[in-house]
């Protein structure tokens, strides 16, 4: 069994503090779509902008769900 594939694709239930870092981390996350939302003008780019900020989001809160 190769541990990393287990951990990766295996239920991880948000305990201790874990569940306070995804809300701190998807808070600042929407905050930030705000600011580009505001600053940058309706585009391509925008939108590419915010797709790439919900994997920041995603990947943020992947590595505080299968980490210690």
């Amino acid at each position: 069994m190769n541990p990393v594939i287990e951990n990766n694709f295996k239920y991880h239930a948000a305990t201790g503090d874990k569940g306070e870092r995804h809300d701190k981390v998807r808070a600042l996350c929407k905050e930030l779509a705000y600011e580009i939302e505001l600053l940058c003008p309706q585009s391509r780019e925008r939108s590419v902008a915010m797709t790439k900020l919900e994997e920041v989001m995603m990947w943020a809160n992947a590595a505080i769900a299968r980490n210690q």
